[in-house]
């Protein structure tokens, strides 16, 4: 006799993907709590950290949270999610280097916008379709996320400092902050 078991869509597609609402902005990122989602990917925490850093320079972030995924591929798990939720003003999910983690860290972000925290996911200019895709996959095919020069893996200490620079524009006009 055939048993019917329960499929788990891997691309987080749940009740929640008609939503394609972003969360409020805050008006500033003076003094907010910024969570730093990586995947584990190679460099996405350094990347995250040098961001943390410039955002901190120039826009004067309060604390940041470091938090990290238990694999790159899939979206954040439900418990992981609800923590950082609970915990952060604003959160930056990175880095999506590949096809199946670059659509997995924008997935992440529109998670974040439906859980009512502003989200910036980061992906390497190379797995923009990917991004794309699963924006459009959730229901949120508008939804904006920021672009890093491919690769981001390879790179040295100095390199991803540089991407974390050209990253802080883009990054804070997806938020919608002024200076």
């Amino acid at each position: 006799m055939a048993v019917l078991e329960k499929l788990v869509d891997p691309t987080g597609f749940d009740r929640r993907a008609g939503d394609a609402t972003l969360t409020p902005r805050p008006p500033s990122l003076r003094g907010l709590t910024v969570g730093l989602l990586d995947n584990t990917k190679a460099n996405a925490g350094p990347l995250l950290s040098e961001i943390a850093a410039e955002l901190r320079r120039s826009y004067g972030i309060g604390a940041t949270r470091e938090y990290a995924k238990d694999y790159f591929g899939t979206p954040v798990k439900d418990e992981l999610l609800k923590r950082i939720a609970d915990e952060c003003d604003v959160v930056i999910t990175a880095v999506g280097d590949c096809g199946s983690c670059s659509a997995a860290t924008v997935a992440d972000g529109i998670l974040f916008e439906r859980a009512g925290v502003p989200a910036v996911s980061i992906v390497s200019d190379s797995f923009l379709m990917s991004g794309r895709a699963m924006a459009k996959v959730q229901g949120f095919p508008g939804f904006a996320f920021l672009a890093v020069r491919h690769p981001v893996a390879s790179l040295d200490t100095e390199q991803i400092r540089e991407r974390a620079r050209d990253a802080v524009p883009d990054l804070v006009r997806i938020l919608g902050v002024e200076g």
